[in-house]
């Protein structure tokens, strides 16, 4: 069901320092730069920025997110092996869609679908 990793999202307060801090760390410019996400593509791997803190304690939380072929059936599969429902199938553009779950262990496993 996992394919590969394919997104690495880290939340910040400060969004354009951020973006700063990730340009001048990557040497690449973002993709798509927007008040509430920049994307970075880091050689077909996806760097995301939120500054959406909502639930996030500061410090060294990130969501990594597997592609999957369909998001709602990775949840059902995961939730059955007893993982806890973080985000239900949602809609983020066009025709991708993400969902989490937090493992047994309290790890969140981000999914990504359409990308």
């Amino acid at each position: 069901m996992l394919k590969k990793l394919r997104t690495v999202v880290y939340h910040t307060t400060d969004l354009a320092a951020a973006k700063e801090w990730y340009i001048q760390a990557t040497g690449i410019q973002p993709y798509f730069d927007e008040p509430f996400y920049v994307g970075f593509d880091i050689n077909g791997c996806e760097l995301g920025l939120d500054p959406d803190m909502t639930g996030v304690v500061p410090g060294n939380q990130s969501t990594v997110y597997w592609a999957v072929d369909n998001a709602e059936e990775a949840v059902v599969k995961l939730t059955g092996l007893g993982a806890s429902l973080i985000q239900p199938r949602t809609n983020v553009g066009g025709s991708i869609f993400v969902a989490s779950v937090a493992d047994p262990f309290g790890n969140t496993i981000g999914l990504i679908e359409g990308a």
